[in-house]
């Protein structure tokens, strides 16, 4: 169980800056998710779960596309047939 001043302490942990009166909701908020992951603890499985599976993408479609040139021509700055970017660092 959560109380108070574990929340004030992990608030303080992750430089959090939290108001007096939100300690309390905190704390509720907290010890309902962890009632949450109780009930999920002692949930039972039956196994493995199989599933089939699906290939859910397009196969490829070779399609024509904008020549080299046509490309650079949009380009702000090229350089040697590519497009210039500028250096990020």
């Amino acid at each position: 169980m959560v109380t108070e001043n574990d929340v004030q302490h992990i608030a303080d942990l992750a430089d959090v800056g939290i108001g007096d009166a939100e300690p309390g909701m905190f704390t509720h908020q907290f010890n309902a998710i962890l009632e949450y992951f109780d009930i999920l603890d002692r949930v039972e499985g039956s196994g493995e779960v199989t599933r089939d599976l699906y290939n859910i993408l397009r196969e490829d479609e070779i399609e024509p596309s904008l020549s080299q040139e046509e490309v650079l021509k949009n380009a702000p700055a090229t350089e040697d047939g590519f497009i210039k970017a500028p250096r990020v660092m």
